[in-house]
């Protein structure tokens, strides 16, 4: 593979309007995302992009303009450099810009992009290997009544998904436990329940949930605000313990690896920094025994390929799902992108990514260097 060099890189802005009108937490409702799109030009004509689309601007420590502000600080000075060349470029990247891995995020999954075209082979190939036929799927059933609760987690077990993450963490303990207990009797008990409050509980409200299902065969999420009250609540129970914003990177997992504070962590490629970053911390994550949700916070068809890839070469015993984020939203971006089907997806066989933009779609760029 000869060198290459990074001609030029165009970064463009989408709107995602939300499937079924809006996604709701117990704090946060969203109608609608930004979503950055990058493309990323070489002297070989090979063409790589990547996307990166936060959970508005109050959610976690992302937002889309910032995304923007952040790659029009980096971008001019990716010209010329080899984009197959993923570490130096990683190392790079940081040194331009500290922190901010969000806004990195995409240009690597760029780079990966043309690695694989450039190797003419899939990027589940370069990542480790094809483990399993397809990759399981999770859904996620927005607070709300018991009822419409139940009815919608119902349909989603129709359709064949084997996980369900549940929204809770509202004002009212009480309806949180009837949820809880609404939906995991409904469900087959083949069906795997995640309870996610997204930080909404105090340590003593996280109790006294946990003491009211301790007889079901639920999962628990991101309890309480702060990664010490959900330590605490993690060493009141035996349930199966997954942190979600208190992952934000290498540091954080090693921490919660040493005071065994989650079973569970999410693999967010935007929050780790790229599929790079990425790799390296799942890779770590299978040898320290600790189970992943290959995941982003949003997007649509460029970074489900991505994480179908990313999830298909993790070991099935460490994978307890993945998320298709095209699936959440009505807008289409690119053809070829992993397509749900029974609650599952698959990484495509095509070389890179896999999937072809319509450029039409994406409009004007935002900006573009050189």
């Amino acid at each position: 593979m000869t060198a290459m060099k990074i001609t030029g890189i165009k970064v463009y802005e989408v709107t995602l309007p939300v499937k079924g009108g809006s996604i709701s937490t117990a704090k946060l409702s969203v109608t609608s995302l930004q979503s950055i799109i990058v493309q990323v030009e070489t002297d070989a004509g090979i063409v790589g992009f990547g996307e990166v689309c936060p959970f508005g601007a109050s959610y976690g420590p992302a937002y889309a303009k910032g995304v923007v502000a952040g790659l029009r600080e980096l971008s001019p000075n990716l010209l010329g450099e080899n984009p197959l060349e993923l570490a130096c470029l990683n190392e790079r990247m940081d040194y331009l810009l500290k922190g901010h891995p969000y806004v990195k995020s995409p240009i690597d999954v760029a780079f990966w992009d043309i690695l694989g075209k450039a190797a003419n082979l899939p990027l589940y190939t370069l990542l480790g290997g094809r483990f399993g036929d397809a990759v399981n799927v999770y859904a996620t059933v927005a607070i709300d009544s018991q009822e419409n609760m139940k009815r919608n987690a119902l349909a989603y077990a129709d359709m064949g998904y084997r996980m369900i993450q549940m929204k809770v963490g509202g004002d009212n303990l009480h309806e949180d436990i009837q949820r809880i207990k609404t939906l995991r009797e409904a469900l087959r008990p083949d069906i795997d329940l995640i309870a996610d409050a997204n930080t909404g509980w105090s340590t003593h409200a996280a109790l006294r949930v946990l003491d009211s299902v301790a007889g079901l065969d639920v999962m628990i999420e991101q309890p309480c605000q702060t990664y010490e009250e959900c330590l605490s609540v993690r060493r009141h129970t035996n349930k199966p313990f997954m942190l979600d914003e208190s992952i934000d990177g290498l540091s954080s997992i090693m921490r919660a690896h040493r005071d065994n504070a989650a079973d569970i962590i999410p693999l967010r490629i935007s929050t780790m920094g790229g599929l790079t970053k990425a790799k390296q911390i799942r890779d770590l994550c299978v040898s320290l025994g600790i189970s992943m949700r290959v995941e982003d916070i949003g997007g649509s068809d460029v970074i489900t390929a991505a994480i179908a890839h990313l999830a298909h070469s993790t070991p099935e015993k460490y994978r307890i799902s993945a998320i298709h984020m095209g699936s959440r939203f009505t807008r289409s971006i690119a053809k070829g992108a992993p397509q749900l089907v029974n609650g599952t997806m698959k990484a495509t066989e095509e070389a890179g990514i896999g999937v072809s933009l319509m450029m039409d779609a994406l409009g004007s760029p935002v900006f573009s260097v050189p």
